[in-house]
């Protein structure tokens, strides 16, 4: 049974026309302890037939051990949004719900490499010297949370050393536990700083500044 419905499926196909350049969905699955990668796939397929500027890679994270390892894919399922460059976005879980729209204007974003920032904010992200990982906690039935997550993703486009992941709390509840996730959004930046909700671009390059100035882990 198809994923998308026929109204859904013309709504994306209109979203994805004129899509900037070629996109690539490397998907990552594993066949077993991985109750959501079949539909993961599936819901990555349905997409990726709609437009003929996308293609599909799929791997398997355990027998492609080392192209996962390469890529910095660390849990499963995995999907690294690729254009022209791979800018370091990933999503982690199945971006349904709410995540559909994350994953669509990703896309878009990743096709046309030009983040959506402000002057400030490229300026700001140009100067980053050190690398930066942001991870954006979700759940699907959040609305807040696409904002959170694509703001991460631009920030990911516009510098070579960000990347940022959204991760789906209820699929890693061990992740969720570890940093402490009570609600959603939740952004942790390398490890150590965090923001609560779906906070404005100064804020978010207000938290980088602060998690750069901290020292480097040995």
């Amino acid at each position: 049974m198809s994923m998308l419905d026929d109204h859904i499926r013309q709504e994306v196909t209109r979203f994805l026309e004129g899509l900037a350049g070629p996109v690539r969905l490397v998907l990552f699955t594993r066949e077993s302890d991985c109750e959501l990668c079949p539909e993961t796939r599936q819901l990555v397929e349905e997409v990726a037939a709609l437009s003929d500027q996308l293609t599909v890679e799929s791997f398997d994270f355990v027998t492609d051990a080392q192209k996962a390892a390469g890529m910095g894919i660390d849990k499963v399922p995995a999907l690294a949004i690729i254009g022209a460059q791979d800018y370091g976005v990933r999503f982690y879980g199945i971006p349904s719900g709410y995540e559909f729209t994350s994953l669509l204007y990703t896309i878009r974003a990743v096709a046309s490499g030009q983040p959506e920032l402000s002057e400030a904010g490229l300026q700001a992200l140009a100067g980053v010297n050190r690398p930066v990982h942001l991870q954006v906690f979700v759940t699907p039935t959040c609305p807040y949370c696409p904002q959170a997550v694509l703001l991460a993703h631009q920030m990911a486009i516009a510098s070579p050393l960000v990347r940022s992941d959204m991760v789906e709390a209820s699929e890693f509840p061990e992740l969720a536990m570890k940093y402490q996730v009570m609600g959603v959004p939740r952004t942790v930046i390398n490890e150590t700083v965090h923001i609560e909700g779906a906070a404005p671009e100064p804020l978010v390059l207000e938290k980088l500044r602060e998690a750069l100035a901290q020292p480097m882990e040995a």
